[in-house]
């Protein structure tokens, strides 16, 4: 796809989330919802009026939440456990290991206001470990969208899978970065736009970011390549292999921990494929994350427009 310098605002991921839900769940009543008291955070309380009977409310209880999801994924019902990401993956994590992945339960994960969506209450509401930790359970499958269509399919995909999978959503309406009827695959990246100066593989909210500094350094004659890397397991390593091939240089962008999470997948196929390229993770650093909205964290550790720029130039004089 050619880039598109204007993009147009949509929703929030978790309102198309909701509504995709909806309409799973009339077309077929084994769809359920079970929240540990986040009907209201994680935008569903739409669901939850339309389908009152479809909805498990356990209270603040994460760790019961996804006993009970994998028990009814058990007798056969599709399940959507719904919690902030910062306790979901944390609190529940051995339920997640071992009810979940290893007992083969195919729950659908859904971690809410992750990353520092949350980003003015502190480092106990950052969720910045998440795929990092569920990168090393094995039977797991990560899914990030971008925007309102990634997140759409991702559901709708979600619904049919047979292993247990985890979706990952922030809180901020996102600009649509595909066209209507763009193909989205799990385990396929979706490039934004084509470049061959510097390659952004991003994930989640970050890819707009990417997008915004591709546009940026094309005003300045770079050639930005920006992948959307929606899944981080299993990973598009082809798209990985491509970029590094016919870019000079490649940055990864998540808002995630630099430690585990898509910079260190990509890294790690292509050291063991034995492909040498300038290459930099951006994403959080092993150190106490700032506090202050997610922009403001965003700017901070320059994932944002103007840090990703000077970032590209970086590694494109190196």
């Amino acid at each position: 796809m050619s880039f598109q310098p204007a993009m147009e605002m949509g929703k929030a991921n978790l309102e198309i989330f909701c509504e995709t839900l909806i309409g799973l769940a009339q077309a077929n009543k084994n769809v359920l919802a079970v929240t540990s008291d986040s009907r209201g955070s994680g935008k569903l309380m739409p669901f939850a009026q339309a389908l009152p009977d479809q909805i498990v409310e356990v209270g603040i209880a994460e760790q019961n939440l996804v006993g009970v999801a994998a028990g009814l994924a058990s007798a056969g019902k599709i399940v959507y456990a719904v919690s902030p990401g910062s306790f979901l993956t944390a609190r529940s994590l051995e339920q997640i290991k071992n009810d979940v992945c290893y007992s083969d339960q195919p729950v659908k994960l859904i971690g809410i206001s992750s990353g520092v969506s949350y980003g003015a209450l502190g480092s106990t509401h950052h969720s910045i470990h998440d795929i990092a930790v569920l990168r090393a359970i094995h039977n797991c499958t990560i899914v990030v969208p971008a925007d309102n269509l990634e997140t759409a399919e991702a559901i709708k995909a979600a619904a049919a899978m047979t292993h247990p999978v985890f979706i990952r959503f922030g809180k901020r309406a996102l600009p649509h970065l595909h066209q209507p009827g763009t193909p989205f695959a799990v385990g396929k990246s979706i490039q934004v736009c084509d470049g061959s100066d510097i390659a952004f593989i991003a994930t989640g909210e970050a890819v707009v970011q990417a997008t915004l500094a591709a546009q940026a350094l094309e005003q300045s004659g770079v050639s930005a390549r920006v992948i959307s890397m929606h899944t981080i397991k299993p990973l598009d390593m082809d798209a990985v292999l491509k970029a590094a091939k016919e870019c000079k240089a490649i940055a990864t962008v998540e808002e995630h921990s630099v430690m585990g999470g898509l910079g260190e997948a990509c890294a790690a196929y292509l050291i063991q494929a034995g492909v040498s390229v300038p290459f930099k993770i951006v994403g959080f650093p092993d150190e106490d994350t700032v506090t202050g909205s997610q922009l403001e964290i965003f700017n901070h550790y320059g994932i944002c427009q103007q840090g990703l720029v000077q970032t590209a130039l970086t590694l494109l004089k190196t």
